[in-house]
């Protein structure tokens, strides 16, 4: 009766409204998105390339495997949270990880969010047509 232990590295990940927590496991590059492999939740290529990228970037897509937990927002927040998680549990795992991850500005929240709407105006910058008479 042996069990055997993997060591299990945890993050959250953030971009405009969206969260995610990831578990990252050594493996074989399994990557698993709210129960849903990667290409099926990510169906465009470009989101699933940005979710991979810190993966990407240490050259271990194939050496870990990847389980993100994903809510709020549209496919774009999404994914760039799901990297955002997925460097900072690489971060964890392997504190050598941090320079080229931080070079490559995945370990960085990307603070963008909406603007809101403002009063006396129709959105958050455009104004109401102006007429002098």
């Amino acid at each position: 009766m042996s069990v055997e232990t993997t060591t299990i590295f945890s993050a959250t990940g953030r971009r405009k409204t969206a969260t995610a927590r990831v578990r990252i496991t050594p493996g074989t590059g399994k990557f698993v998105a709210n129960n849903r492999e990667l290409r099926n939740y990510f169906p465009h290529e470009n989101f699933a390339k940005a979710a991979c990228a810190p993966l990407m970037t240490v050259e271990k897509r194939e050496e870990i495997d990847v389980v993100a937990n994903v809510r709020g927002g549209g496919s774009a927040g999404q994914a760039g949270a799901v990297a955002h998680g997925i460097a900072r549990a690489l971060e964890k795992m392997d504190a050598e990880l941090r320079i080229p991850l931080k070079r490559a500005g995945h370990l960085k929240r990307d603070p963008r969010q909406k603007e809101r709407k403002k009063a006396g105006q129709p959105g958050a910058r455009k104004r109401f047509q102006f007429s002098k008479r």
